[in-house]
């Protein structure tokens, strides 16, 4: 039997998702397998974490330091569920581990912010992306052959083929034909979705025109006024969010799915549940979305805003061709992110880690000294956070990174630290900036 600890800050959306399948791909492939969730933080929402331990893996939440040391102790493999949150930090940092396997699962694409330390590679036994679109990134790109050894790609998409088949009603033709159904399901932080979002909808000129926004209201305020200013008021309609994604595909037939061209994201899990569920996927140029989506097979690729109208007219005026790119989307999804798939990939993983002794691992070699320093290192750029306390943001897309109050931002660590000098002095800076971009919106 092996016994696997994941080490994550929570069990929310991408990751929640990604960890219950899982857990229910290896009882499938490898039922003596013993998967136990270390959960850093009490959870915000506890459907995950209900899902996985009905599915027989235990839930460990906001272990004393003691407790999260003999978990892993307890471990033949660790797998860390990677990205740049900083209740992760503090436990790497501050806890006293005992020798350990590692396997390193990264949730960000590391192409921008938060970037991949080069050094946690090396920390690691096995280092898993779960994006190829990650080996664009500077600090992997520059890896010496020794550690590029240790790095593979194992998506966290899974057990797509299990999506409910989408009702007939909804993808046959009819001799009146409902109008075409437009929506995104995802977040609404602008650190992902595009920040001129509605301004990209600006072209489209089809009569009740509307798209139906699936998740967290963040940002609602905003975007509405950015409609009103438009002239176009009532474009976006916020469903919040649904725990029911397959119902709530079920009445969409296109995803307008366009994020920030500077955001965190990799496997997209969203968007390819959309396009499991024969939702036509229409997305940018961006390095994550084009690992997922052909233009013109499984969907829709688009630069511009008149890229964009030319797309939704097209697919509101041909309903035919709309549902083959649907179904050639579905197919494709459905035929390779599988609970098998995943298995095998991360078993592969697990036998390589499993062959190597137990080593104790020097985490604040990789992250510094320091709730500042372990945010400050996730930076590429050293002149935007500067040690006077002054915050001199990118701009562009990129800006609203770091304008997030989560999302591992500096005002997220400051949350987690309050009292750290430099931290709050980023703080203090970056909401006088949000507050400045407030009035300019």
């Amino acid at each position: 039997m092996t016994r696997v600890v994941h080490l994550t800050p929570h069990l929310g959306g991408g990751v929640g998702r990604a960890l219950a399948s899982l857990v229910r791909a290896r009882r499938r492939a490898d039922p003596a397998s013993e998967h136990r969730i270390v959960c850093l933080e009490a959870p915000e929402k506890t459907a995950f974490i209900d899902e996985i331990r009905a599915l027989g893996a235990s839930v460990l939440v906001a272990p004393a330091p003691h407790e999260l040391a003999a978990a892993v102790s307890d471990a033949d493999l660790v797998q860390l569920e990677f990205w740049n949150h900083p209740a992760t930090l503090r436990a790497l940092c501050e806890t006293d581990w005992p020798a350990m396997r590692l396997l390193v699962w990264c949730h960000v694409s590391g192409l921008h912010f938060p970037r991949i330390p080069a050094a946690l590679v090396a920390q690691s036994d096995r280092f898993v992306l779960t994006s190829a679109c990650s080996w664009q990134a500077p600090e992997l790109a520059g890896l010496p052959d020794g550690l590029r050894e240790r790095v593979a790609v194992v998506s966290s998409a899974a057990g797509l083929e299990t999506m409910p088949p989408r009702r007939s009603g909804a993808a046959s033709p009819s001799p009146a034909e409902p109008p075409c159904r437009f929506g995104y399901l995802g977040s609404l932080n602008l650190a992902k979705l595009h920040p001129d979002y509605v301004a990209l909808l600006g072209d489209v000129a089809q009569p009740g025109f509307k798209v139906r926004l699936i998740g967290d209201q963040l940002n609602r305020e905003l975007l509405e006024r950015q409609c009103a200013d438009a002239g176009h008021p009532g474009r976006l309609e916020f469903a919040g969010y649904r725990s029911d994604v397959a119902g709530e595909l079920q009445a969409l037939d296109v995803l307008l799915y366009l994020l920030n061209p500077c955001h965190y994201g990799t496997a997209e899990i969203a968007l390819l549940e959309a396009m499991a569920m024969g939702v036509v996927p229409v997305v940018m140029p961006n390095p994550s979305e084009l690992q997922v989506v052909e233009h013109g097979v499984t969907g829709l690729v688009v630069r511009n805003a008149a890229e964009l109208a030319q797309a939704v007219r097209r697919l509101g005026d041909d309903p035919a061709w709309r549902r083959a790119l649907g179904e050639r989307a579905a197919a494709s999804v459905r035929g390779r992110d599988t609970l098998a798939r995943l298995a095998d990939g991360l078993q592969a993983q697990y036998r390589a880690v499993l062959a190597a002794p137990k080593r104790v691992r020097d985490f604040r070699s990789v992250f510094g000294t320091g709730p500042a320093r372990w945010f400050d290192g996730f930076v590429r750029d050293p002149s935007v956070f500067r040690g006077d306390g002054r915050v001199t943001l990118p701009l562009g897309p990129a800006r609203h990174l770091h304008l997030e109050k989560t999302k591992g931002s500096a005002m997220h660590f400051q949350q987690h630290f309050p009292g750290d000098p430099q931290l709050d002095a980023w703080a203090r800076d970056l909401s006088r900036q949000t507050e400045e971009q407030t009035c300019l919106n």
